[in-house]
């Protein structure tokens, strides 16, 4: 137990607890405070048709037994023209102190400071694995030919790769530095086969740890385990990038066959000791390459389950899958450590569309479903999905889908949620 939060600025719910962990999971009392961002742009709308599913999920569910004690705090546009700042400390130590929190879009400042208020907050509170499940809601329009196969949890390292990259521009007395001590040790090492850095090149460092790689996978097949599901494949580019990706690569199989042997087999043993057959209640690790995985996801994504990849390969193929099921308006997302987690909508913040009660808040609904199954309350996870989808199926949705959907029903954001609870 920590200390009693020390705000400057806030005060939190008069009745309520706060979330702990143990072993990196989750201890959830019956009415939890949870911190919430409301969001900049179109964050304003989503917000308040979200809560209102939310809590009409809690209350359906429990009856008044458990309950969310919501805390709003503050980042993005609403905290600088509050507090005049970006990311007040008061934030970040409720987010320290009650665990969870949920929050939806948010602006980049422009110019220096920070360059990304989400990675920021990552960073700050140890969220080491951004998890995306991608998942298909019947009638939603989509270019696949078979959409209801795309089921697929990706885990994507939150901590190293691009995200702790170094960089240093073009010739700079820095990269020339760099350049010239990266040269000297290419001409002495016989294996470098001649290799040389172009002297007016940028020059980047993406740092891969076994210790980051190898929780992060724990994170992944937990997941599995927990959820039964077939396969954990690792991503990586380790054919090319064999002391980055490769190593990746093969810190993460040394983890799940190590602390997780009773119940993972890997792909060659599937095939040299079982003749392709899984054996019962066996998890299959296996590895692709990026760019093979990119092309699978969308010729045979039945066949993944949960992909483990590092930073760069998890963005772009979290944001591809999400195209394949109706794009990042349905997209949710969670940031995870092994002490907080917030809970996030993926999209940006379109101003143009802020306070038109018009954009479909479902990112952030999908978000909550993620939290509330992160907190084990699955009969609200439960209600809501299936509001959500009955409310698709009977063509009642915002503008993004209505236009694409034959015969549907056109509903602002607020409608939306109306739809979604009166179907729960």
């Amino acid at each position: 137990m920590t200390d009693a939060p020390k705000f400057k600025d806030l005060k939190p719910p008069a009745e309520g607890e706060r979330i702990t962990f143990k072993d990196g999971e989750p201890v959830v009392p019956d009415k939890p405070i949870v911190p919430f961002i409301e969001g900049d742009g179109i964050g304003r709308d989503i917000w308040k048709a979200s809560v209102r599913v939310f809590d009409a999920a809690v209350e359906k569910a429990y009856g008044g037994k458990r309950k969310i004690q919501w805390f709003e705090v503050y980042a993005g546009e609403k905290a600088n023209d509050k507090y005049g700042t970006w990311l007040p400390d008061d934030t970040n130590e409720a987010i320290k102190h009650y665990g969870v929190a949920i929050k939806g879009p948010l602006t980049t400042p422009v110019g220096g400071g920070i360059r990304s208020l989400n990675v920021a907050l990552r960073q700050i509170h140890d969220l080491y694995s951004c998890v995306r499940p991608v998942r298909y809601f019947h009638g939603v329009p989509s270019p696949m030919k078979k959409p209801e196969d795309v089921n697929i949890v990706i885990y994507r390292e939150n901590t190293e790769d691009v995200y702790s990259g170094v960089e240093w521009r073009a010739e700079t007395p820095e990269a020339k530095k760099v350049i010239s001590f990266l040269n000297e040790m290419l001409s002495a090492d016989p294996a470098s086969k001649g290799k040389k850095i172009l002297e007016a090149s940028g020059v980047g460092i993406k740092p891969v740890s076994k210790f980051r790689s190898q929780r992060h996978m724990r994170r992944a097949v937990r997941y599995a385990i927990k959820h039964k599901l077939p396969s954990v494949t690792i991503v990586h580019k380790g054919n090319i990038m064999k002391y980055t990706e490769g190593a990746f690569r093969d810190w993460c199989y040394e983890l799940a066959t190590t602390e997780f042997r009773d119940h993972v087999i890997t792909e060659d043993e599937q095939w040299e000791k079982h003749d392709g057959k899984v054996p019962a209640g066996k998890i299959v690790i296996k590895d692709r390459i990026a760019d093979s995985v990119f092309q699978q996801i969308l010729l045979r994504p039945a066949e993944y389950s949960v992909l483990c990849t590092m930073n760069l390969n998890g963005d772009y193929l979290s944001d591809a899958a999400a195209a394949q099921v109706g794009g990042l308006g349905l997209a949710p997302g969670a940031n995870i450590g092994d002490n907080a987690a917030i809970f996030e909508a993926t999209h940006g913040t379109a101003p143009k569309y802020a306070d038109k009660n018009v954009i479909n808040p479902s990112a952030v609904i999908n978000s909550g479903v993620m939290m509330f199954e992160f907190m084990g309350w699955d009969e609200a996870r439960d209600l809501i999905l299936k509001g959500l989808q009955a409310a698709i199926t009977d063509k009642q949705v915002t503008y993004d889908l209505e236009r694409q959907i034959e015969g549907a029903t056109k509903l602002g954001t607020k409608e939306f949620g109306d739809a979604i609870i009166a179907r729960m």
